[in-house]
C-alpha cells in the first residue's frame, strides 16, 4: 500500500498499488467484504491480468501501458432507480479526462459505458453495486482506459488508444491524476442531486445520439433508427425510423452496427 496526495478532497487520498492483479475490482469487492475501506480508496495496477467488461466480456491490457483501476464509493444517497446516474458520472468523468487534451478530437460516450473516439473504443466501465434495501451499499467502480497499447488480440471489438489515435506517447500517471480529480468532481454534482446537469452534460455527448444509424436487436433483426436520450434507469430511446416508433432498449437488448 502506498499513499499520494493528489490534489483532491477523498478520491485517490489511499492508494492500493500492486505491480500486478488478476482484478482491480475484484480485489476491492474483496476489500469490502472485510472491512469498510475509506470513501474513495483506489485500487491500482500496471498489469491486470484478469480485467473484465460489462456483461462477462474481457478487458486486455498491456502492462505499463493503460490505466487499470478501481474506486470505491458509498453512494447511500442514490436510489436504486435512479443508480444508472452513476455510470453518467463515470463516464463523464472520463470525456472530462480526455476533452482536456487539446489533440483528442472525435470523443463520445457510448451508451451505456463505453469510451469512444473516431468510432473505436479507448475506455470501459464497470460498476457492480451492493445493495442494501432500496439504496446502494457500496460501489465499486473499475475504469479501463487505453492510452499507449499499440496491439490488441483479434478478439477484442474496435479497440484503439491515445497512441494509436494520435501518433504520441501520453504520461499514463498524469492522466490518471485528472482521471480521479475529474471523478470527484462529477461524482460531488450527483451527491448535491444536480442530476439535469449531469444528465444533460452526458446527453450532449451520447455516441450517435440524433443521428440515423443501423441497431441489430437481441433476435439478430436489424432496423435503422435515431437515438433520442436515455431514460433515468438508464433505458435506450431509440426512433425506428422504418416504422417511426419510438422504442426502449435495456442493457445487451441492441447492439450498435459499427
Amino acid at each position: 500500500m502506498s499513499l499520494k496526495l493528489y490534489n483532491t478532497l477523498f478520491i485517490g487520498k489511499v492508494l492500493l498499488q500492486f505491480p500486478t492483479l488478476k482484478s482491480t475490482n475484484n480485489y476491492a469487492i474483496n476489500l469490502l467484504a472485510k472491512n469498510k475501506p475509506t470513501e474513495g480508496t483506489v485500487v491500482i495496477t500496471n498489469n491486470q491480468v484478469e480485467g473484465r467488461g460489462q456483461f462477462g466480456s474481457t478487458w486486455e491490457s498491456k502492462e505499463g501501458k493503460n490505466i487499470t483501476l478501481s474506486v470505491i464509493l458509498y453512494p447511500a444517497f442514490l436510489p436504486l432507480s435512479k443508480q444508472f446516474y452513476l455510470n453518467m458520472v463515470v463516464a463523464l468523468a472520463i470525456y472530462d479526462t480526455l476533452s482536456g487534451l487539446t489533440e483528442v478530437q472525435d470523443l463520445a460516450i457510448k451508451w451505456p459505458n463505453d469510451i469512444y473516439i473516431n468510432n473505436n473504443k479507448v475506455g470501459g466501465i464497470l460498476i457492480q453495486n451492493a445493495l442494501s434495501g432500496k439504496s446502494i451499499k457500496s460501489s465499486v467502480v473499475g475504469i479501463g482506459l487505453n492510452i499507449n497499447q499499440t496491439e490488441f488480440s483479434s478478439v477484442a471489438a474496435n479497440p484503439t488508444s491515445l497512441l494509436l489515435e494520435k501518433g504520441s506517447e501520453y504520461d499514463v500517471e498524469e492522466i490518471t491524476e485528472q482521471l480521479l480529480k475529474s471523478l470527484e468532481v462529477r461524482y460531488l454534482q450527483l451527491k448535491a442531486n444536480r442530476l439535469d446537469e449531469l444528465r444533460a452534460d452526458y446527453l450532449s455527448v451520447l455516441y450517435r445520439r440524433n443521428t440515423s444509424a443501423t441497431y441489430i436487436r437481441k433476435d439478430g433483426t436489424e432496423f435503422i433508427g435515431k437515438i433520442l436520450g436515455v431514460e433515468t434507469a438508464g433505458r435506450l430511446r431509440i426512433l425506428n425510423l422504418n416504422t417511426n416508433e419510438l422504442e426502449f432498449f435495456y442493457f445487451k437488448e441492441v447492439q450498435f452496427k459499427l
